[in-house]
This record gives structure tokens, sequence and C-alpha cells, in this order.
């Protein structure tokens, strides 16, 4: 077996515990529990790529992944909403301080929002008058404030260019600013409450926009000179990760339960049961140990092309065999893992869902 550490190494078993025990209840709420988010604050998950100049936990990426997937281990939905949402702490690196320091002022701002650029932003006096439609903005309802990205048009509505390109910002923006839709009906996640929302003519000023590349920092730390699109792609392969690991765990006592209780089980079969499972532990924390490895070098080398290829590679590779190792054994866990009333249920659902994003389909 790979040696490479279990994520229940890096959570406190108490915290485990009040996470999965409110884990059921908060997809009845389609967000997180208030005693989950009680946690989320208290240990600052929202602020892990906060900078420190804000009060933020300023996390270097090596220790962001292996504490997302730890939290994605412990609940998908949780752990998912923590990512996506610490995620967008990122662009702290990236906004006018000024704002910046307003935003981050209170220890509970939670930004949310998305990546697609299906609004407008209309010059207008010294900032922009803003429009649009935006889906899947996971803890949105946990949300202070609300990131989108606009195409810049004029007054006419036409989009302005650059080199025949559309020019793309970003903007933050208070989240009364903001309608909310329901818009989240999959089977899984259903907790992280990924709803839509609208923006109708809502006027911000030019210092809300921002642009995520590295020569726009206005923070000189390395993490936010590290490629957002490896950040991304890391992030959401380690939330994959973690549910895997936990359906793996979850297997033993399902396994042992069908071989105990189910009579056309022979002993034989439970062997059979038993070894496929050890081989998916073998092959899960194989394709982890050269993701934290890849993770690593790029770290250490975020200049290095071939470091950051890697990284696109091992997280592409990694979600593909948690997706894989789940199914292989699913088989054999029976109707436990076809209730939704059970975790193992709710972990492949969440795993079959948070796997159908974009950034994690296909190898190359």
């Amino acid at each position: 077996m790979s040696a490479i550490h279990h994520p229940s190494q890096l959570l406190d078993a108490a915290w485990v515990k009040q996470i999965r025990d409110n884990a059921a209840e908060a997809e009845a709420l389609g967000m997180l529990h208030p005693k989950q988010l009680e946690l989320v604050y208290q240990q600052q998950w929202f602020n892990m790529l906060v900078p420190e100049a804000y009060g933020g936990l300023q996390y270097s990426l090596p220790k962001l992944i292996e504490t997302e997937e730890a939290l994605s281990w412990a609940d998908g939905s949780l752990g998912w909403v923590v990512t996506l949402c610490s995620g967008a702490g990122f662009f702290g690196g990236f906004i006018v301080p000024e704002v910046a320091k307003e935003i981050f002022a209170d220890k509970k701002t939670c930004l949310a929002g998305s990546g697609a650029d299906t609004g407008t932003a209309t010059e207008h006096n010294n900032g922009f008058i803003i429009n649009g439609n935006w889906k899947y903005a996971s803890g949105v309802h946990h949300a202070t404030h609300i990131t989108i990205n606009c195409r810049i048009v004029n007054a006419k509505g036409t989009p302005l260019t650059v080199d025949s390109a559309p020019i793309i910002r970003s903007f933050v923006l208070d989240k009364a600013d903001v309608q909310l839709q329901s818009g989240w009906k999959y089977m899984g996640m259903v907790a992280t409450g990924s709803d839509a929302y609208t923006i109708d003519n809502v006027y911000v000023d030019k210092n809300c926009s921002f642009e995520i590349k590295p020569e726009a920092t206005v923070i000189d730390a390395t993490i936010y000179k590290y490629p957002f699109l490896q950040l991304a792609e890391a992030t959401l392969a380690a939330n994959l990760s973690g549910l895997a690991v936990n359906f793996v765990d979850l297997c033993k006592d399902a396994f042992v339960f069908k071989a105990t209780n189910v009579r056309r089980v022979s002993e034989a079969n439970a062997a059979l049961m038993m070894e496929e499972r050890e081989s998916a532990i073998i092959l899960l924390n194989d394709a982890r140990t050269a993701f934290y490895k890849a993770v690593n070098l790029s770290w250490e080398d975020i200049a290095n092309e071939n470091y950051l290829k890697d990284v696109s590679r091992a997280s592409r590779m990694l979600a593909r065999v948690a997706r894989e190792t789940v199914d292989g054994l699913y088989p054999y866990c029976g109707l436990l893992a076809a209730s939704p009333d059970t975790e193992l249920n709710r972990v492949w659902r969440d795993i079959h869902t948070a796997s159908q994003h974009a950034l994690l389909t296909f190898l190359e």
C-alpha cells in the first residue's frame, strides 16, 4: 500500500462528528447546517486563502489541498462549499486594498460566485452598471459577497474587444445586490445550496473590479502568483479524492454486514469483496501520491510550466481514479448503497455529481 496519510489525520474527531451528525439535515435544508457553519467559522476555513494582511490564514497550496481533501472526506457538501468559497478568498490578492480591507474585516465573510462570463458591465461614470444571470454558485446562501465575471460593453451594448477577443473583468458585489433563484436540482452535493442568481442594473464602483492574473496581484505572496487554472483543478480533485477515500472506508462495514446477513454471500465472496477493497485502496493512494507530488513540485517552482502541466494531468487522473474506484466497489455494497438515507449513498451521489465539473472531465 502506498505510504500516504489518511485524510482523517488532519481533523479532530470531534469536528468530524459535528460535521457528519448534521449532514443529513443539511441535505434537507439544501445548504450547510448551522452547526456545520459554526465549525467553519470557528476554524476560519472560509479564510484559508484570504491574505494575512486582511486577517486571513493565507495557506500555502499544499496545506490548502490536504485540508480540503480532509473536509471532503468528512462530508462532500461541506468540503465543496469550503473549497469554492475559500477559493474566492484567493481574489483578495487582486482586489484593490481599500475594498478588500472592508470586505474581509468580518471573520465570517464568505465569497461565493460563478466563473461564467454570463453578465455584462456597461461603463458608467466612475464605474459600471451590471446585468446578468449566473448559475451554480456553491455556498451562495452563506455568502456575504458575490463574485462575477462580465463582458465589458459600451452604452449601446456592444462588447468591447482587444485583438478581437472580448474584454472580461471580474467584480465583487455585496450580497444585497443579488437576487437568488432556485437552480440546484441535482442528485448530489445537495447541501451545497449551489443556486443561481440574477443582477439587474446594479451600479458598482470601478474599484470593485479586478483581474485574476499574476501581474495584477496587490499582495506580494507566492499563492497569488500561482496560476488560477491549476489552483482550481487541484482543489476540485482534492474534493473527489476525499469523497472516494470516505466511500472506500464505508465499504468495510458494508461488506462485513453483507457477508454476515446475506445468505448467498459465501466465504469466498466475502474474501473477494475485501480483496477488491484493498486493491481499490492501493489504486487510489497511488493516484493521491502522484497528485501530491505534482502539487508540491509546482509549489516549489511555480514558474516551471512542466510542473504545472503535471498538476493538471495528475488532478484529472485522480478525479478519474476516484470515480472509477467508487464504481468498482459499488456493486458489492448491496441496497445500502442505493438507499438515499445512508451515508454510503450520499457519498456516491456526491462524487458522481462533483465529478461532472468540466475542469476534470478530460485527461488532456
